[in-house]
């Protein structure tokens, strides 16, 4: 697994925050016990706090750089983080609502795992997952693509390949287990300021893996080659830069 940059990921915060508020909004109920998979820096924890002020939330992530970000911030005794692989972790205890962010396309095996961490819920509660689905969008297909020539090759041929998920795939796991299920999926066009935003969004997530496992000496001209295929693909304008971005919603609520 790469390694994060907290300060990177945050560049685009509001674009990177709003589906995580579009898939809360989606959440019924009042959650006393809630855990954010995935939960990265910590910066989307206030959205929680905010919909459910009496609800205590635990975080967790794999990452030590993102963990250690978002305990600098808290200062709540209601919010607790975690260092630990989503892959293999439980809760200490039953959950009200589990919710994850962008994380379960870098998990192994996600429909296994949501479904093994599915039965921590509580009667009556809810599971609420948002994943990206814009692996044939330029920005991955040109990503791959120069991977994939020389003298890269050597170096990147092991990165496992973009897991992404059937939208309907997590319906039928949800819908199997006797859950309640809202399933919908959302094209945000964002529009970027910036020389090269697009790069500078894909390397603080889906280029990373790529860049940390070149050498020094061949990370720069894989850079430039990658930045000038994005501008070709995603050319600047007057109002800045057009990036859209498809993502799956599935809230899934277990019957009472």
């Amino acid at each position: 697994m790469p390694t994060w940059d907290p300060t990177r990921y945050l560049q685009f915060a509001d674009d990177r925050s709003r589906p995580f508020v579009d898939l809360v909004a989606r959440v019924e109920g009042e959650p006393r016990t809630i855990v954010d998979l995935g939960c990265g820096p910590g910066h989307l924890t206030p959205v929680l706090q905010s919909r459910w002020p009496d609800a205590t939330v635990h975080g967790v992530d794999s990452s030590a750089e993102m963990i250690e970000r978002a305990l600098a911030s808290t200062v709540d005794d209601s919010v607790t983080y975690e260092l630990a692989d989503v892959a293999t972790w439980s809760p200490s205890g039953p959950v009200d609502l589990m919710v994850s962010n962008a994380l379960l396309q870098w998990v192994p095996d996600p429909l296994a795992v949501v479904t093994r961490l599915a039965g921590h819920v509580v009667e009556g509660g809810s599971f609420a997952l948002q994943v990206p689905r814009n692996y044939g969008s330029p920005s991955h297909t040109l990503l791959r693509d120069i991977a994939a020539e020389p003298p890269y090759a050597e170096h990147t041929r092991d990165i496992v390949a973009d897991r992404g998920t059937a939208p309907y795939a997590w319906l039928e796991l949800f819908a199997d287990l006797g859950w309640d299920v809202d399933l919908w999926e959302t094209e945000y066009a964002h529009v970027l300021p910036g020389d090269d935003p697009v790069l500078d969004w894909v390397s603080g997530t889906g280029a990373r893996p790529y860049l940390q496992a070149l050498p020094d000496e061949l990370r720069e001209d894989f850079v430039l080659a990658y930045r000038d295929a994005l501008r070709e693909a995603y050319p600047r304008r007057s109002f800045g830069t057009v990036f859209p971005f498809l993502r799956t919603f599935v809230v899934a609520r277990r019957a009472s």
